[in-house]
């Protein structure tokens, strides 16, 4: 088996994926604790303080510098945590299967190849240090397979170092094939929902955690994520050669085999942060604080919370870990499974990953990565086909809304209407969007 054939082999067995009810039983009753109740030893892993020593160069930064080393502060795990986004900061190719779901149960699936070049040669620590605000960090090139109507179709993401005195992240440029032309794209809000998706351009770009307040609410073991419905215990994922394969759910892990941190139970032991947007860079941002779950060893964020204006709960990401990139060490981690989910008009989505590590050239430098080669229609991976779900109520589970967990920080008022879908969903084991079932308190046989 070649090197990358052995990581995608850890990549089959790593989606955080948990078929339901699975763990209902053996999950703690309380498995979360705030700072206070910590131990001595577990604190003595902490830096408490939210006003630390300075970088000389980078004032935004801490003193100390990146990767850190224990005790870590809030605003040292946020920065950690900003080396995981959607799409990794690596060189790759990133092969991203999308499934959108509306609450009244309309279903859009695209797949879409993504070359990925990361500039900073030197990894995250040069994207911190040395780049400079308003230089490139990454382009992505979005190729999109299916479904037929938008085959041919691209998108090129060029993403920017910020600070202040440069606020821009993205810039795009799009191609049409019926067109063929290649058109320059206002650059977007952060708050902007992406085309038919549930997530914005921050969600799926990532926050600079120097833009944000941090400080440690406790700990917590999470073991789910996304859960699979009683109707689907498989996922597609693709191979090496592009091929598709199923994968049971009863065979994942949060952060993949390998990952040393589990507790017996095969939870991951998290850190909760809570993230409050900095008056001075953000005057009216479009969430009033995120909270995270970030695992204790590579601060990957498991799982991400945001709350609107008013203090409610608006918005969750759930995630899946794997170790794509093992030249990385513990800092190697990817997203393989994405699943946001936007509580007020209840829409979701969902994607799954392919991670294929690459080494391009100074000449596929040049060519791939500028918008006139779009026009050329290349892909730079071959599309051998596509996941599918058969029916909507095949669509994964909303996440758990860990109603009990750090209860003073984490407001949740659903209406009458969420509710009664969240109490369906849990007592069918899918999401449910009969009428009849919305208002029933019995669970109803699934029909063979």
């Amino acid at each position: 088996m070649t090197g990358r054939g052995r990581v995608w082999g850890l990549m089959l067995l790593s989606l955080a994926v948990c078929p339901v009810w699975a763990l209902a039983q053996d999950t703690p009753t309380r498995t979360w604790r705030t700072v206070d109740e910590l131990s001595a030893q577990e604190q003595a892993r902490l830096d408490l303080r939210t006003d630390t020593p300075r970088d000389a160069q980078v004032p935004y930064l801490p003193a100390e510098k990146f990767p850190f080393a224990a005790p870590y502060s809030a605003e040292e795990m946020g920065i950690r945590s900003m080396e995981y986004p959607h799409s990794p900061y690596w060189n790759s190719t990133l092969i991203d299967i999308a499934t959108t779901l509306t609450g009244s149960g309309f279903m859009d699936q695209r797949v879409s190849i993504i070359p990925i070049l990361y500039l900073p040669q030197g990894g995250f620590a040069e994207h911190l240090y040395t780049t400079k605000p308003g230089q490139e960090i990454f382009r992505w090139l979005s190729q999109a397979v299916s479904p037929a109507e938008r085959y041919g179709t691209q998108t090129l993401f060029i993403g920017y170092r910020t600070d202040q005195s440069f606020p821009t992240k993205v810039e795009l440029f799009a191609y049409s094939p019926s067109m063929r032309r290649i058109r320059r794209q206002p650059a977007p809000r952060r708050e902007d929902r992406l085309p038919n998706g549930a997530a914005t351009f921050d969600d799926l770009i990532g926050r600079d955690a120097w833009e944000f307040e941090w400080r440690i609410l406790g700990v917590d073991t999470l073991h789910e994520t996304v859960r699979f419905p009683v109707t689907r215990q498989t996922a597609v994922l693709t191979d090496t050669e592009g091929n598709y394969i199923d994968v049971h759910a009863a065979d994942v892990k949060l952060m993949g085999p390998d990952y040393p941190l589990y507790t017996e139970d095969g939870g991951v032991p998290c850190y909760v942060l809570e993230s409050i947007p900095k008056k001075d860079w953000h005057a009216n941002y479009y969430m009033s604080k995120l909270i995270y779950w970030v695992d204790q060893q590579s601060f990957f964020p498991l799982r991400i919370e945001e709350y609107d204006r008013d203090g409610k709960l608006a918005f969750i990401n759930a995630r899946t870990g794997v170790r794509a990139n093992p030249k990385l060490g513990d800092r190697g981690y990817a997203v393989l499974f994405d699943l946001w989910w936007d509580i007020p008009i209840d829409l979701l989505q969902a994607s799954i990953h392919g991670i294929l590590n690459r080494e391009w050239s100074d000449a596929d430098r040049q060519v791939f990565f500028s918008p006139g080669f779009m026009r050329r229609e290349w892909f730079l991976e071959p599309p051998k086909g596509m996941m599918s779900l058969n029916s909507p109520d095949e669509f994964y589970l909303r996440p758990p809304l860990e109603r009990d967990k750090f209860p003073q920080q984490r407001p949740i008022q659903l209406g009458a209407d969420m509710e009664a879908r969240i109490a369906a969903q849990e007592r069918e084991g899918r999401i449910v969007f009969e009428a009849s079932l919305l208002a029933s308190n019995e669970p109803r046989a699934l029909e063979e």
